[in-house]
Parts: C-alpha cells; structure tokens; sequence
C-alpha cells in the first residue's frame, strides 16, 4: 500500500507539472526532491527523540526499562550513519590537500600523466566509499528509522506521520504552494502527507488489531 501510495503521487505530481507548470516550476521540483534527501535524515534525527520521548512517557514503568535498553543498537545505527555522512566533506577536502601534495612530487613527465588517474583514485577513495555508503544505507536506514522499531513497533508509523507534515510545512516555506487553481494547490499540498498519515494510522491500527501493540505499551 505505501508503495502504491508513493507511485500515486509520484504520478499526480507529474501530472499537476505537465498541465500547469512551467521550466521554473520544474526546475523547482528537482531542488525539492534534493532537498528532501538531504534533509530528511537530520529531521529525523531531530524529531525521532521527541516521538520515543513521548512514547516512553505514555509507556507503563514496567515497559521503560527494556525501551530504554533497545535504544543502544538505534542510537548505534545513528552514529554510524551521520558519522558517515559528517565525514565526507572532510575527506574530500584532505583528498584534495593529498591530490595537490602527492602531485608536487611528480615531475611534469609522461609519468604524471599515467600517475593522475593513480593519485585521483588515492586520494579520494575514502570520501568515495563514505558517499556510496551514505547512498545505498539511506534508504534502509530511513525505512526503519534507524531500527527504532525494536523500541516500539509502531514507532515508524508514528514518525512517518509526523515527518511527512514537517517536509510539507518545509516545502510550503521553501517553494510555495504547487502550480495550479487553487482546489489543486489544496489538493497537492495535503493529499500527500494525509494518505501516508491515513497509512500510518492504519498500520498502527493493524498493530493493535493483529499483535496487542498499544501505543502505552
């Protein structure tokens, strides 16, 4: 369903650009997208620990103890993935101190020429890994909240609920409301974060449903 979900708006938004936008109003769209890349896991990172704080006020005293002790592999996941995303500037900026360094050493020769690629290769390969390793965790990483779900289960509903009206409101601020009449502006604006809300609530209904979990418990 979420992914139908996704692809359903993915289509609406192309069809709201196609019929009313013009080059900037797409243009626009591509530095959103960007933008929520970027952002969404520092949001994350700041929103996730009002949601499990609030949680563990909700929870039994019984129930905070072993919150409390699932946290240790989520707050693990967390320091490696923004370590990892901390360190790619840096890296790439003492790669190219190392590139300008390693080609003061050769001779402006045939052997620079067969060295370049070398040296290129050399000096940015940690900042390279870091960047692929940044790329290929996010989506994992962002999908279980950073295994926030072995907390609570129904934590990843609830943060994506609450992160989805926080990209909109940024959204709104950043880029304005969407091309359009104004029923469509409304329309764009809220039907995205209500259907993946009503998803959200559903899950969470299913958890209660199917498995006994309560948000207090």
């Amino acid at each position: 369903m979420q992914k139908a979900r996704a692809w359903t708006a993915a289509g609406a938004s192309l069809a709201i650009l196609i019929a009313y936008g013009t080059s900037e109003d797409l243009a626009q769209a591509q530095e959103q997208y960007w933008l929520r890349l970027v952002i969404t896991p520092w949001l994350l990172l700041l929103t996730a620990p009002l949601v499990v704080g609030l949680l563990a006020y909700w929870a039994p005293p019984d129930r905070r103890g072993p919150m409390r002790r699932s946290l240790r592999p989520a707050g693990r996941s967390v320091l490696v993935y923004f370590g990892a995303f901390t360190l790619i500037p840096v890296f790439a900026v003492a790669g190219g101190w190392t590139l300008q360094y390693l080609r003061a050493q050769v001779n402006v020769s045939l052997l620079e020429l067969f060295a370049g690629p070398a040296l290129f290769m050399l000096s940015f390969t940690p900042a390279l890994w870091l960047l692929l390793f940044v790329v290929f965790a996010s989506g994992p990483a962002l999908r279980s909240a950073f295994t926030i779900a072995e907390i609570h289960a129904a934590l990843p509903a609830l943060l994506t609920g609450v992160l989805v009206w926080e990209l909109a409101a940024i959204g709104l601020t950043l880029g304005g409301p969407p091309p359009g009449p104004l029923p469509v502006q409304l329309l764009a604006l809220l039907g995205g974060p209500a259907s993946v809300t009503a998803l959200a609530w559903w899950e969470i209904h299913r958890l209660r449903n199917r498995y006994g979990v309560t948000l207090r418990g």
